[in-house]
C-alpha cells in the first residue's frame, strides 16, 4: 500500500514542479530539460542492469514513447500555463482511462463492458462539471479553451502510450522475455526526447517558437524545479509505480494512483494558495471516483 501512496504523491508533485519550471524558463525548455535528465538516469539503469535499447518489445515501446512522452507531454506543458496544474492533471489522469478503452476497442478489439462505460460516463460528467464556466475565472477565455484542448491531447497521449506499452509487454512475453519497468521507461523516454526535439526544431525553423535564451540566474532558479520534475515523474515516480505493482495487486494500486488529481488539488491549495471552487472540488471528486471505479472494475 505504501508504494502506491508514494506514487500518488510523486505524480502530484511532478505536475507542480512542471508548472513552476515552465513559468521560469518556458514550456518547451522545461519539458526538454526534465526529459533529458530523466533519460540520463534511466539510461544508467537500463544499460547497467536492464535491457538497454534491445528486446522484442522495443518497436512498441518506442512508438509508445513518441505518443506518450513526446506528443502527450508536449500537450501537457501546453496545458499547464493555460489552465494550471489542478485541471491539467484532472484531464490527463481521468480522461486517459476512457480514451484508452476506446483505443483498445478500435485497435485491439477489446470491447468495454456496460459497467466500464458507466464509469467512463461518470468521469466525463465530473470533468465537465470541473471545467464548467466559473464566475471567478479572470483569465483569457480563448487561452482557457486552448488549454482544455491541450489537456485532452495530454490524456490521449497517455492513453495511447499505455495501449502501445501493453503491446510491447505482450511482444516481449511472446519472445519468452520480460522487460523491467526501468528499461521500458528508458526506451519510451528516448523516443519521447527525440520527438520533442524534432517538434521544437520545426517550430524554430518556422519562426513559431516563443522560447528565448535565459541567463544563468534564471536557470539557477529553474534547475531545482526541473530536477524535482524529472525525479518525481519519469524516474522515481515510475519506479515506485512498478514497485507498487510488484508488491500489491493492481486492483489496489490503480484506484489509489487514480486519486492523484485530488492530491494535486490539495497541494496547489496548500502551497500556492489557489483555493478551488466548490464546483471544481465536486467535479474533481466525481471524476476521480469514476476513475477509481473504472480501475477497480478493469482489474477484477
Amino acid at each position: 500500500m505504501f508504494p502506491a501512496l508514494l506514487t500518488t504523491f510523486l505524480f502530484s508533485f511532478s505536475v507542480l514542479f512542471a508548472s513552476r519550471s515552465s513559468k521560469v524558463v518556458g514550456s518547451m525548455q522545461a519539458n526538454v530539460s526534465r526529459l533529458l535528465l530523466a533519460m540520463l538516469l534511466l539510461g544508467i539503469w537500463a544499460h547497467g542492469w536492464g535491457g538497454g535499447l534491445g528486446g522484442a518489445g522495443l518497436p512498441w515501446f518506442l512508438l509508445s514513447g513518441v505518443i506518450g512522452f513526446g506528443m502527450g507531454d508536449i500537450a501537457l506543458f501546453g496545458a499547464l500555463p493555460r489552465i494550471g496544474p489542478r485541471l491539467a492533471i484532472l484531464l490527463t489522469q481521468c480522461l486517459a482511462a476512457p480514451i484508452a478503452g476506446v483505443a483498445e476497442y478500435l485497435l485491439l478489439g477489446t470491447r468495454p463492458t456496460l459497467v466500464e462505460m458507466g464509469f467512463g460516463a461518470v468521469i466525463l460528467a465530473g470533468v465537465a462539471l470541473a471545467l464548467a464556466p466559473d464566475t471567478q475565472w479572470e483569465g483569457d477565455a480563448k487561452s482557457f479553451k486552448i488549454g482544455i484542448l491541450f489537456g485532452i491531447g495530454s490524456a490521449t497521449g497517455q492513453a495511447l502510450g499505455a495501449v502501445f506499452s501493453r503491446r510491447g509487454n505482450a511482444a516481449a512475453l511472446l519472445a519468452d522475455s520480460v522487460v523491467d519497468g526501468g528499461t521500458a521507461a528508458y526506451q519510451r523516454i528516448t523516443a519521447g526526447v527525440l520527438t520533442t526535439l524534432v517538434f521544437w526544431g520545426v517550430l524554430t525553423l518556422l519562426g513559431k517558437s516563443k522560447e528565448t535564451r535565459h541567463p544563468a540566474g534564471v536557470w539557477k532558479k529553474a534547475i531545482p524545479l526541473v530536477t524535482g520534475n524529472a525525479l518525481s515523474g519519469p524516474t522515481f515516480g515510475v519506479a515506485c509505480f512498478q514497485w507498487a505493482l510488484l508488491t500489491t495487486p493492481s486492483a489496489k494500486v490503480l484506484p489509489i494512483v487514480a486519486t492523484s488529481p485530488l492530491v494535486t488539488m490539495g497541494l496547489v491549495w496548500l502551497l500556492e494558495g489557489t483555493r478551488p471552487s466548490r464546483r471544481a472540488i465536486l467535479g474533481g471528486i466525481l471524476a476521480v471516483s469514476g476513475a477509481v471505479g473504472l480501475a477497480w472494475v478493469q482489474t477484477h
